[in-house]
């Protein structure tokens, strides 16, 4: 086998093309596009030499040129507002799992909340061919929804639900969140409340349903605290100061909107020795894995994020196998889970 001439660092000189593999297998170019395609329409022995090619040349097959022949790149586009957030990487992992287990693969970008970087990201994305779009959220510019409604291929957001999905939304209410915490706290016989929550949409909209719902119960919400940037535990610590210090905040339950946040309140009350729970609750939202562990243990919402990843997956492989689901709209549901801090 004739090997064409090497870099100093070992490669071969050259862009390595399926001509350069074909000269090197002793075949066609043809043949070689015909085995990458279907092994099975070649000989096992030109099969083999063909492989000894690649494996010396270490040559990449385009895919983006086979799915234009397929019509099928086995890309599952997926947009996430943070990577290093739990709430959203153990959604994207049971995801990720069952879309891996059926033979595709996923080019995952982070788009941050604002609704203009993910109309960015989704042109990118789809030049890229997927067949498939994963979102988070339901909340997108109109040339977004435009750009994937025109891609005519599978879309499932994920995280919230509405009525008119762009083609399937696997979620859950937030407003329904916001009116179950407030429930909680009445009835766990606090009258008093504040809130610390992050700036995106889905966490104002619960804090709104919160303090609507606590307060046609009788309830008194002494002041709200938001931040237009990411929960972080910084944030909640600045929050209960801020809640202390501009509303007055001295006792009752504060509605936090996520638990990284209802950490850094729990942080600050140490600090300032209040007691928790007698002299303030703290509830979060999201249930961490560090949620159970921390002291006092955290009250907070538990949505199932593995279910909610696997539940995406499976509506979106039905739709690639040209197979409706059993409906547009998969509601996960949440449960509080009542610790130590309530």
């Amino acid at each position: 086998m004739n090997v064409p001439a090497r870099t100093s660092g070992g490669r071969p000189s050259g862009r390595v093309t399926m001509a350069t593999v074909g000269k090197l297998a002793g075949v066609s170019q043809v043949t070689v596009s015909r085995a990458l395609s279907d092994p099975s329409k070649v000989s096992p022995a030109t099969m083999q030499r063909i492989q000894q090619a690649i494996d010396i040349t270490g040559f990449v097959p385009n895919a983006v040129a086979g799915a234009l022949a397929s019509r099928r790149s086995k890309l599952i586009s997926a947009l996430v507002p943070s990577l290093t957030n739990n709430v959203y990487a153990s959604m994207m992992q049971s995801f990720s799992d069952l879309m891996r287990d059926n033979g595709y693969e996923l080019l995952l970008s982070e788009c941050g909340f604002l609704p203009e970087a993910e109309e960015k990201l989704i042109a990118a994305h789809l030049s890229r061919r997927p067949d498939a779009f994963y979102l988070t959220g339901i909340h997108h510019t109109a040339r977004a929804r435009q750009m994937l409604i025109g891609a005519d291929i599978p879309v499932v957001e994920v995280w919230d639900l509405t009525d008119a999905p762009i083609d399937i939304c696997v979620g859950f209410h937030h407003r329904e969140v916001g009116w179950a915490m407030a429930d909680f706290a009445k009835e766990a016989g606090y009258s008093h409340a504040g809130t610390v929550s992050a700036g995106d949409e889905r966490a104002l909209r619960r804090r709104d349903s919160f303090v609507d719902r606590f307060s046609a119960r009788g309830g008194t919400c002494v002041g709200n605290v938001s931040f237009s940037y990411s929960a972080s535990v910084a944030n909640g610590r600045l929050g209960l100061t801020r809640l202390i210090d501009e509303h007055g905040f001295s006792s009752g339950l504060i509605a936090c909107s996520s638990d990284l946040m209802a950490q850094g309140v729990l942080i600050e009350a140490q600090k300032r020795n209040l007691a928790v729970p007698d002299q303030i609750a703290v509830l979060g939202f999201g249930d961490q894995d560090f949620a159970a562990f921390l002291e006092p243990a955290l009250s907070t919402v538990r949505v199932d994020r593995r279910a909610l990843g696997t539940s995406a997956a499976q509506a979106v492989l039905k739709r690639l196998q040209h197979a409706s689901p059993e409906s547009a709209r998969v509601d996960i549901g949440f449960e509080i889970i009542r610790r130590a801090s309530s």
